[in-house]
């Protein structure tokens, strides 16, 4: 039995430290940016979302759409929202946002990035982890938080 408890506190010690790790990993990278004027396409891992890419059926989600703002008051909107949602933005051009979301117990890493999309008017958003396979659908989570943000500052109910 004491061997069985040792052996499983190295193993639970051992977890946490690759979990550290991969937390300080995700603090070095970057956001995808945009690929061909686009977000980039989700990997093959479960932690990402993005409203891109329509055929990528595990990782699509539907974009916004607007149609009475200017290009101006739409980032300004968005700022706004992702900033109540507790994002840091760390890029915001004339067509594209990005921010950073960190948990708070191992301080891992998730970019949203959102690309307005003048000539059809929609809101394409990419939420995705840096590191690590599954996010337990947290970045599936945020996406759907800031639309419904959105449509609540909009005006529009569903």
């Amino acid at each position: 039995m004491k061997i069985f408890l040792i052996i499983l506190s190295f193993l639970i010690i051992t977890a946490l430290i690759l979990l550290f790790a991969l937390a300080h990993q995700a603090q070095d990278k970057q956001a995808q940016g945009l690929n061909n004027g686009r977000l980039s396409p989700c990997s093959t891992t479960p932690n990402c979302i993005c409203s891109e890419n329509i055929d990528d059926v595990d990782h699509y989600i539907a974009p916004l759409s607007y149609t009475e703002y200017s290009n101006t008051e739409l980032r300004y909107l968005l700022v706004e929202i992702i900033q109540s949602m507790g994002g840091v933005l760390s890029k915001v051009d004339e067509i594209y946002l990005s921010a950073t979301f960190t948990s708070s117990i191992f301080h891992f890493v998730d970019d949203l990035e959102i690309r307005i999309d003048e000539t059809k008017h929609l809101i394409h958003i990419r939420s995705a982890s840096r590191v690590g396979h599954s996010d337990l659908g947290m970045n599936k989570k945020r996406v759907e938080l800031l639309k419904q943000l959105y449509k609540e500052k909009i005006g529009e109910h569903d």
